[in-house]
């Protein structure tokens, strides 16, 4: 799925320096869809569907932000623990969930979380959001 000419424009008009995203998510059809809206908005983004795969990308190369997908309730677990192996190999590196509401109060684990409500720009300002937080510190 192509996002649309609008969305394009919309997003890519608030580009700024290419900040580094590592994106975790399991779900084969929504990751091609968040990395592309991410890219058109000026982040450098590496994905993977696996979180197994995760920890060996983060020894490739820096990344301002590592955003985990956490796919309903059950995805929790899955995500905490992904979220420790991260800051035990790298404590200093900045890690955001990405999920709904109800899952966001169930955690505590990651810096930060990015609503996930599919709204693509919406989503874009909260990955921007968290990594001018970080800027800040």
């Amino acid at each position: 799925m192509q996002p649309s000419r609008a969305l394009v424009t919309d997003l890519s008009q608030n580009q700024t320096a290419s900040h580094a995203v590592l994106h975790v998510c399991q779900r084969e059809m929504l990751r091609p869809l968040r990395d592309e809206v991410l890219r058109i908005s000026g982040f450098h983004v590496d994905s993977t569907l696996k979180a197994t795969e995760a920890i060996p990308m983060l020894a490739t190369r820096p990344y301002d932000l590592v955003l985990i997908d956490v796919e309903g309730e059950r995805g929790i677990p899955t995500a905490e623990h992904l979220c420790s192996e991260i800051k035990t190999e790298k404590p200093e590196q900045v890690v955001a969930f990405t999920c709904n509401w109800r899952v966001a109060i169930l955690t505590d684990c990651p810096d930060d979380i990015v609503r996930s409500e599919f709204d693509p720009a919406a989503f874009v300002a909260g990955v921007r959001k968290v990594i001018e937080e970080l800027r800040k510190q």
